[in-house]
């Protein structure tokens, strides 16, 4: 019943929030279990956490990066030092994902940044259309894995993981997608007739260094403080907002004070639709638990249980097919709660079971038919949504196989959460 209600909402284009509340007030139903006030009580508690307030000053952060001019001193830099090279633009769209990845934590911001500025270069110099959409998409999807990342924050207070160790889980992984986009960016070039420029003067190059120093310098503070103990992820996320701000008001001077309400206003609507989601997951997740699901998957799984590898690659099937039709936030909020115990119990790191959900949940994001990333591609550089799928194939195909060495090879996740810790 849940799953087809689920579906049958959302294909009427209901927002996905509301969908989750009425799916998880029809199970009440059902059940015999309705209650009108123990609804609205799990509501409140679905967004009554400490640790979400990064959410808010995560996404507010996001915002003034774009507005201020961070994310675009990112991108003149990395063309600076390989916009040259044949298909330059392309490995300038990567090295800029995953900067602005450890700033922001944003799929949808990071992908309109980049697609905002790098699409229409890109067009003007002749590269395909399809190809460069797929590309910033594939980029756009490293900011959930690298810290800091919303995704993580959300996954760790659904399921009481540290959201810490979370944090420091997915900076291999985040660092192993970049480099598996340049091989996959090298092979696609192999078919494609682009000229090679001159590279700039190098006092030009450090010159756009320079100009990039104080975006550079986010991701140290926020790693560095959360590393030492300054302050908790929460307060990291506080501290990049008004880091941002401070850099785009007294040191960039891209933003005047009368634009920060235009920025607050679309940092609330973002904050708004992730909150109710939080809100409608809660009503859902324990009905959830009221209807026994997650011992009947349990049961479903015992004999894979022995086998933690095998167990951990059907549950990166399912996940597969629940991305396609789910976005991230909804899929961690569900069915992270109902997966990791029978995880724990295969003697699966939940860190490492944390890295591998929230990154199968990213992929889902460049994955149709949902695919909000390419919509937000396709919508930015008015290209038509069957062209940026087939465009985002080959970078895809790179993502599965890094998921299946991932799973193959736990320690390349657990061996530096270790030695990070």
């Amino acid at each position: 019943m849940f799953s087809v209600g689920m579906l049958v909402l959302m294909g009427t284009g209901m927002n996905m929030g509301l969908a989750l509340v009425l799916t998880g007030a029809g199970m009440a139903w059902v059940l015999d279990f309705w209650d009108a006030q123990l609804l609205a009580q799990n509501l409140v508690a679905g967004v009554d956490s400490f640790p979400l307030l990064a959410v808010p000053f995560f996404v507010l952060a996001g915002e003034l990066m774009n507005s201020g001019g961070i994310s675009r001193r990112i991108i003149e830099m990395a063309q600076a030092w390989v916009g040259h090279i044949r298909g330059g633009l392309g490995y300038v769209a990567i090295g800029a994902a995953v900067l602005m990845a450890s700033m922001s934590g944003s799929a949808l911001a990071d992908t309109a940044a980049l697609a905002t500025i790098l699409l229409p270069m890109m067009r003007q110099q002749g590269y395909p259309m399809n190809t460069s959409a797929g590309l910033i998409a594939s980029g756009g999807i490293i900011a959930p894995i690298i810290p800091p990342s919303m995704p993580f924050v959300i996954y760790g207070v659904t399921t009481n993981t540290s959201i810490s160790a979370l944090f420091l889980s997915g900076i291999v992984p985040g660092l192993l997608m970049g480099v598996g986009l340049i091989f996959a960016w090298r092979w696609v070039l192999r078919g494609l007739n682009l000229a090679q420029g001159q590279p700039l003067p190098m006092h030009e190059r450090l010159r756009a260094t320079a100009r990039a120093f104080w975006a550079l310098l986010m991701p140290i503070i926020i790693i560095g403080g959360m590393k030492s103990g300054v302050f908790t992820p929460t307060e990291a996320a506080a501290v990049a907002a008004f880091y941002a701000l401070g850099v785009a008001l007294f040191v960039h001077r891209e933003m005047r004070v009368r634009d920060i309400g235009g920025v607050l206003v679309r940092a609330a609507r973002t904050t708004a639709i992730v909150m109710f989601l939080c809100a409608g997951a809660q009503v859902a997740s324990y009905m959830i638990t009221l209807a026994d699901l997650p011992n009947l998957l349990t049961a479903w799984l015992g004999p894979l249980v022995e086998n933690p590898r095998l167990l951990m690659a059907v549950m990166m099937v399912v996940l597969v097919l629940i991305g396609t039709a789910l976005d991230l936030t909804p899929t961690i909020l569900i069915f992270a709660p109902v997966m990791l115990p029978i995880a724990v119990k295969a003697g699966i790191d939940p860190v490492y079971f944390g890295l591998m959900f929230v990154l199968n949940g990213a992929i889902g994001l460049i994955t149709p038919p949902v695919g909000t990333v390419l919509n937000v591609v396709a919508g930015v550089g008015r290209i038509s949504m069957h062209s940026v799928i087939r465009g985002v194939n080959p970078f895809l195909f790179t993502y599965v196989a890094i998921l299946a060495l991932l799973v193959v090879f736990p320690q390349i996740v657990t061996a530096p959460v270790a030695w990070m810790r």
